[in-house]
């Protein structure tokens, strides 16, 4: 499948203001615009498999397209939502248990790159991943 990789952040656009449209402090803003993500993606039909590695912590996340599931951000946001299959385009739509607002998350192979963004509170960021 077109996701299926290990993909190295590159660069990012927007992600301490998307960062502090979320609430997190400048301090874990800074850090976070340097964590040196790598995400390995493993797609089996409507599974898929998602390890995120960075600076900060390791975790792997599974999950089924359309099915709803429980998510942490590495600055502890818990988060419920699902992703879903849209033409050629992962949409994920999460929740945030603290506030009841709703984060928008896309991943999109463009060219060699995967592209992912966010979207909260009208604030729009992106980060590019290289394999």
């Amino acid at each position: 499948m077109a996701f299926n990789g290990t993909w190295k952040i590159d660069r990012n656009e927007n992600y301490e203001k998307f960062m502090e449209a979320m609430g997190v402090n400048m301090m874990k803003r800074k850090l976070g615009a340097h964590d040196n993500l790598k995400i390995t993606i493993q797609q089996d039909g409507n599974k898929f498999t998602v390890k995120e590695a960075s600076n900060f912590r390791t975790i792997e996340i599974e999950f089924t397209l359309g099915a709803t599931f429980e998510y942490s951000l590495a600055d502890g946001t818990e988060l419920t939502g699902s992703w879903n299959l849209e033409e050629n385009k992962l949409v994920g739509t999460f929740t945030r248990k603290d506030n009841g607002k709703v984060l928008k998350a896309y991943r999109e192979i463009v060219g060699d790159e995967l592209v992912q963004t966010y979207v909260y509170e009208g604030v729009e960021s992106k980060r590019i991943f290289k394999r």
